[in-house]
């Protein structure tokens, strides 16, 4: 068996880079994903002297897992800078309960401050209910602005300036092509990470944003980082599958495609001078959350299924 050395030592390589052409052992790798990920950290948070603490969403994933685990480590022994997490528990059986237990072992390891927050405790329902009220509609339509509003909530109550989500790379170019597709121009420009401060929402940041998904999993195996390695049971219904089979696909005609990807969205959102208004926040009529809209996308959501059950 052919055994590759790594491209910048004469140690054993674990990792080959196609995109770039290099063989990596394990100190180089870490060294790569770590230095992508701060670069990200200089450009997405602003310090200024000023005391920052940075919430981050943690589902117990390898995502969202490495987040946390690689903001500890760069940003931990700043005196400036406070780290906290939280889980949103969405209440799917089977699932969720062995993400929490990884987010919290994880948390006790890095003596970071955990809590947790539910659906069913928020809105007096689980996911695996309000699937059960309307199983033709995908899951992932209730679930996105459901966990989003509650994801705002935690990071504000945790008094965050910023609150970093576990998105990969492979998850990011998916999403703006997901974006482009459905010509939700405005989404696209909303996209994290998030440029401006807005009253009631509090800036989402992601440091993974240039890292492979499958460096994510391989950070976390060499790195000895807890996490929950199942799928959500609704996986296979979301419309992102789609877009994950056409990103692949090109991928392995070119390699460089996602990276390709968050670099043309980069120079788009960059050069857009002309041609976008500002969007004007309101206060949701029912929560009082900020919304484009007289009611935000999950009191709308939330009345749907209530008048389904009704209906029942």
């Amino acid at each position: 068996m052919l055994v590759m050395k790594c491209s910048k030592c004469s140690a054993e390589a674990i990792y080959y880079a196609k995109y770039n052409g290099l063989y990596l052992c394990r100190d180089h790798f870490n060294e790569m994903i770590e230095g992508r990920v701060k670069k990200e950290i200089r450009k997405q948070v602003e310090f200024h002297g000023d005391d920052v603490t940075i919430s981050v969403a943690l589902s117990g994933g390898k995502d969202s897992s490495v987040t946390l685990f690689l903001l500890h480590k760069i940003l931990g022994n700043r005196k400036n800078m406070k780290i906290k997490a939280f889980t949103v528990d969405e209440g799917i059986d089977g699932y969720r309960p062995s993400g929490l237990e990884s987010a919290k072992r994880l948390c006790t390891s890095l003596g970071i401050d955990h809590e947790t927050i539910s659906f069913y405790d928020s809105y007096g329902l689980t996911l695996d209910s309000i699937v059960k009220t309307n199983p033709v509609k995908i899951p992932c339509a209730y679930c996105g602005p459901l966990r989003r509003k509650l994801i705002n909530e935690m990071a504000d109550k945790q008094d965050a300036d910023y609150v970093a989500l576990g998105l990969n790379l492979d998850d990011y170019s998916q999403s703006i092509l997901m974006n482009v597709a459905k010509g939700d121009f405005d989404r696209f420009i909303r996209m994290s990470p998030q440029t401006d401060r807005k009253v009631g929402l509090v800036r989402r940041i992601a440091p993974l944003r240039t890292i492979l998904e499958k460096e994510v999993v391989l950070y976390a195996v060499t790195n000895d980082i807890p996490f929950d390695s199942s799928w959500c049971p609704y996986y296979s219904r979301a419309q992102r599958n789609v877009f994950r089979e056409v990103v692949n696909k090109l991928s392995e005609e070119n390699p460089s495609t996602k990276f390709a990807i968050l670099k043309f969205f980069d120079r788009v959102r960059e050069n857009i001078t002309t041609g976008h208004e500002e969007v004007k926040l309101k206060r949701c009529k029912i929560c009082g959350a900020p919304t484009e809209r007289d009611v935000c996308t999950a009191c709308s959501s939330l009345q749907e299924v209530n008048e389904m059950m009704a209906e029942h």
